[in-house]
């Protein structure tokens, strides 16, 4: 099922606006979308709220960036460039051991 979200200029500089793009896309892909609840235990109800928790948005960033073909599913549904995605999970993700960071 594709998406009818279309990213604006503003999109590609607000990692906040790429997050709710993809939760905008996953509530549309029903199978990802029930995936992704299962996994954080979040209810579909509680998921409004959860946009304002950096946690839920690092975790939901994780998912789809741990999958490739589904990161690449999303850009090519909403039009998203590749580098967007990534900026926006860098900048939910916390760095890790290797990232030189800590």
């Amino acid at each position: 099922m594709q998406s009818n979200f279309k990213p604006s200029k503003q999109h590609a500089v607000d990692p906040q606006q790429t997050a709710i793009a993809v939760l905008a896309w996953l509530a549309n892909e029903q199978d990802l979308f029930s995936r992704f609840l299962a996994l954080t235990g979040v209810e579909a109800s509680q998921v409004r709220h959860a946009i304002h928790d950096p946690g839920f948005l690092s975790g939901m960033m994780d998912f789809l960036m741990n999958h490739e073909p589904t990161a690449m599913a999303f850009c090519e549904a909403t039009g998203t460039p590749t580098d967007v995605l990534n900026a926006a999970w860098l900048h939910f993700s916390p760095p890790g051991l290797g990232s030189g960071e800590y």
